[in-house]
């Protein structure tokens, strides 16, 4: 998924000739910690409402006021995983996306990354979920996506996880089958270790609870 497919139009930027006052007012009424800065289309930086909060003259223009801005770049034809590295390293809450030609296009909210990221990770297609615990030098997807399709099932999604202090890599596989028998049958035997399964929509209502738990926070 690109960073053009979750561009929202619903929170517009911030004009340099606002004040600080409707940047926090903004901030409160979208529920969101950074807004865009823009002016004629050109990105001046994204503003921090940890900036503005004990600034002594709200009635101050941002383009007059002494407030940092943040200017981390992102395009509209980068991957997602740009977009997650991207707020991950800035602890952001809304990300403004450029055009091909330099210029303002949109923002990301890090609450609609949460939303398609329910429906990247196949949240809410039925199936049934296997957790591989692997060497890292023995990893091969195709031969993981060759055992499943050997089953007759359908690979949704698959996710990788590891520990620096580790050799080893737990490899988190949703399928299209809730019946996970002869999937676990046949990764036994060829030594995969099996570490854990969730059967009947067990991972899918744990990951969807989780999901409405962390939007409803950004909610408040």
């Amino acid at each position: 998924m690109l960073v053009e497919d979750l561009i929202t139009e619903d929170i517009p930027p911030l004009k340099t000739t606002d004040t600080v006052e409707t940047a926090l007012d903004w901030m409160e009424q979208f529920k969101v910690s950074h807004l865009a800065v823009v002016n004629n289309r050109n990105l001046e930086g994204i503003i921090s409402e940890n900036e503005l909060l004990d600034y002594d003259h709200p009635e101050e223009e941002i383009n007059k006021a002494n407030v940092r801005l943040l200017k981390p770049v992102l395009h509209h034809k980068q991957h997602t995983y740009d977009l997650l590295k991207l707020m991950s390293n800035f602890n952001l809450t809304l990300v403004p996306v450029l055009d091909e030609n330099e210029q303002y296009r949109g923002c990301i909210t890090l609450k609609g990354l949460m939303q398609n990221l329910s429906e990247m990770t196949s949240v809410q297609n039925p199936g049934g979920v296997i957790v591989l615990e692997i060497n890292q030098a023995d990893y091969s997807a195709t031969q993981i996506a060759n055992i499943i399709e050997g089953n007759d099932a359908k690979l949704l999604s698959l996710h990788i996880s590891s520990r620096p202090d580790s050799t080893k890599i737990e490899v988190t596989i949703k399928v299209n089958r809730e019946d996970l028998s002869a999937l676990i049958q046949t990764f036994n035997r060829y030594n995969y270790n099996v570490k854990a399964t969730f059967h009947k929509g067990d991972y899918d209502k744990n990951l969807r609870d989780r999901l409405d738990e962390f939007l409803h926070f950004l909610d408040i």
